[in-house]
Formats: C-alpha cells, sequence, structure tokens
C-alpha cells in the first residue's frame, strides 16, 4: 500500500547555489548552502515566508547545519567550508550567534586539541545535536569523532577509527535521542557505534562497502539507518548489533543517497539521493511508499518537519510533511494527502 504526499510550496531559488543542509525546529527551517548567509523559513505559514537571514555566517558557505531531533529549537549549529563551527541560539524571534568554535580553538589548550590544527589536524565535516541540545558530536576527515559540551564550551570526549588518526574520512554522524550512543559514516563504508556513557565503540557494522553518506538513529533508538554511494539503505538492530536489512528498489545502478531522516513515530524513513528523486520507506514493510522527483538534480539533504496542532491553511490537514533541497537551489515542502 502506497502513500501520497502533495508538493505544499516550493521556495524558488532560496539560495544563490547549492542547499546542502537543512534542519528543523518546531516553528521554523534552517538552510544552508554554498552562499555565506543561512536562512530560516517559517513553517507555522502555508507559504512558508523567510523568517531571518543570517547574513557572513560562514564566509566561505557552510556544508552542515543541523538541530536537535525533537528539540524544542532553542540551538542550531553549523559548519563552514573555513573549517569552523558555529553555535545559534533562539529567543523564540531570531537566532544569534552564542560562540564559535574555530580551528585555531581546536589547537588550543582550551579546545583540547593536540596542537596540529583544526579538529586536531583534520578537517570538521559532519554535526548532529543531541535531543536535550546541550551535546554537539563532530566528526574529521582523519575520521575522529569528537563531543562537546556546550554548556561548558570544552571538548569532553574523542573517539578514534584509526591508528592515531588514522582513520577513514567520517562522512556523517548522528546522536541517538536518548543520547546513550553515537554513530559515524565513513568513507571506507564502514559504520562505528560507541557509547557514550562508556566512551568506547561498541559496534564495528559491516554490510555497506562504499562510502557511507548518511547515518540516522531511529526514534526508539532501537535502529540504525546507514547509506550512501552503494544506493541501499542497511538497517542494523542496535540490542545485538546485527545487519536486519536492507531498503532498496530494483535498479541496474542505484543513485547514491546523500540524506536519511526518521518519521517521528520510526514508521518510516526519508531518503534523498543524487538522482533527485526523494521516497519514503515503510521500515517495517521494507519497502518504497512513496517517490518524488521535483528536479533531476541532486538532493542533498531531505528532513520531516515536526507536526503540528492545527493546519497550515484550510484544507492542508494535520498530516506530516517533509522537505527537500539540493543543487536545485529551491526548497520543496511536500504534506501527506489523507492529513486531518
Amino acid at each position: 500500500m502506497s502513500k501520497q504526499y502533495l508538493t505544499a510550496h516550493t521556495v524558488d531559488q532560496a539560495h544563490p547555489a547549492d542547499i546542502f543542509s537543512l534542519a528543523p525546529t518546531p516553528t521554523s527551517l534552517l538552510s544552508a548552502s554554498g552562499s555565506s548567509s543561512l536562512l530560516v523559513h517559517s513553517t507555522t505559514d502555508a507559504s512558508f515566508p523567510l523568517q531571518q537571514t543570517i547574513a557572513a555566517a560562514h564566509k566561505l558557505g557552510c556544508h552542515h547545519v543541523c538541530t536537535a531531533r525533537g528539540g524544542v529549537g532553542s540551538v542550531a549549529a553549523s559548519v563552514g567550508f573555513g573549517g569552523e563551527i558555529k553555535i545559534w541560539s533562539s529567543d523564540g524571534k531570531e537566532f544569534h550567534l552564542e560562540w564559535e568554535i574555530t580551528p585555531a580553538t581546536w589547537a588550543s589548550n582550551n579546545g583540547n586539541g593536540n596542537g596540529n590544527g583544526a579538529a586536531g589536524g583534520a578537517d570538521v565535516w559532519a554535526i548532529a545535536l543531541s535531543a536535550d541540545e546541550g551535546y554537539l558530536a563532530c566528526t574529521t576527515s582523519d575520521g575522529r569523532i569528537h563531543v562537546w559540551d556546550l554548556a561548558a564550551r570544552e571538548k569532553i570526549q574523542t573517539y578514534e577509527t584509526g591508528a592515531r588518526g588514522g582513520g577513514s574520512f567520517a562522512m556523517a554522524v548522528d546522536l541517538s535521542v536518548d543520547g546513550r550512543l553515537t554513530a559515524s559514516g565513513h568513507e571506507s563504508g564502514a559504520v562505528y557505534v560507541f557509547n557514550n556513557d562508556a566512551g568506547r565503540t561498541v559496534y564495528s557494522l559491516s554490510g555497506l562497502a562504499k562510502p557511507v553518506r548518511a547515518v540516522a538513529f531511529s526514534p526508539g533508538c532501537k535502529r540504525l539507518a546507514a547509506a550512501g554511494n552503494a544506493g541501499v539503505i542497511a538497517l542494523y538492530d542496535m540490542e545485538h548489533g546485527e545487519h536486519v536489512g536492507n531498503l532498496t528498489t530494483p535498479s541496474t545502478r542505484p543513485a547514491w543517497i546523500t540524506s536519511l531522516d526518521w518519521n517521528e513515530t520510526g514508521e518510516y524513513l526519508l531518503s534523498g539521493s543524487l538522482d533527485g528523486k526523494v521516497k519514503v520507506w515503510d521500515v517495517a514493510r521494507g519497502v518504497c511508499v512513496a517517490t518524488h522527483s521535483e528536479t533531476e538534480g541532486a538532493l542533498w539533504s531531505v528532513r520531516w518537519l515536526p507536526k503540528t496542532e492545527r493546519a497550515l491553511a484550510p484544507g492542508m490537514g494535520k498530516g506530516e510533511m517533509f522537505c527537500a533541497a539540493g543543487a536545485s537551489r529551491s526548497i520543496t515542502f511536500y504534506r501527506e494527502a489523507t492529513g486531518s
């Protein structure tokens, strides 16, 4: 049985460059691109109007922006192509710069670096916020995963995936909603899961032999989804670290999957790929139940929007909504056709 989603609205040419990342809050959506500004669109209005432009947020552009899944939306983090991480706080109306982790900070004693430059000798890439908005995980090009305590403004944990920083490029990271686990996906195809309480690796997962571009814990923290250049979504059980299945459609040359996101109940998984298609997967049945292709350009980010208590407009209902963005430089919002 398929599910039907309709295009609710498209913000055409939202950015002047490729949109690389989207991050929702309960009332807004942050977007980041190859341009220097971050944009914030309201998600409480059916026209999704521009609410704030954070000008010159990252001089060289921004490749990742994140908010806390299930969080209140008071904190966001972003990473620029210059290697800087910026932490933003919201007063309920606008986001303001709270503090910045610069490449120099990594190399200082305050940043707990080893004196070799950004992130202890490597470029920062992917980021993820904990559900309580208190911790930030970030990956580096030499395979490390660092965890920061945002209140204390200090690095409290570093996970190694190779000898002396010789690990494979860590392309993706996620924190479980309960804060217990951190997962990373790597260029080598490896997926690692770390126990934050014990500060150690608990699983080294197999199943994907090509670069992993997205990892995502289910809301109940029972499953981990991972995907990338193989064009297959691998599912892992987090109780025993077992590979329990794949989500895929018949294709001789499956497109790279660039982004994953679970819905609030954990029933459905959203994926975006290099061929411009966004798909909704029924995880229990292991099938794709909806496919949209608004563009032939790459999709770099797809995200579910938090459910609202009221309809955005007459006839729209209160069903689930998601959004997608990428090389088209536009943001497209979709709504569940049967929402009530």
